[in-house]
């Protein structure tokens, strides 16, 4: 299952940090993210619950930037 989402993040640098944090969150297929459009497409891996992921996703994201935001 793929979803998009609209996300908060200051600079360049900092949206690929949040794509690498997503990428390494289990559960995750694959995640890219777009800082022009503030944008994260997520993959999810077969049977994974898209909800706890995400959460996961936003904790290990804030690790890396913490003023970043995940709409949900």
């Amino acid at each position: 299952m793929k979803k998009t989402y609209k996300i908060e993040v200051d600079c360049a640098n900092c949206a690929n940090k949040m794509e690498v944090a997503a990428n390494e969150t289990p559960g995750v297929k694959s995640c890219t993210v777009n800082f022009m459009t503030l944008k994260m497409k997520v993959e999810f891996e077969e049977g994974a619950d898209e909800k706890s992921v995400m959460q996961e996703v936003l904790k290990n994201c804030k690790k890396v930037e913490d003023d970043c935001e995940i709409y949900m």
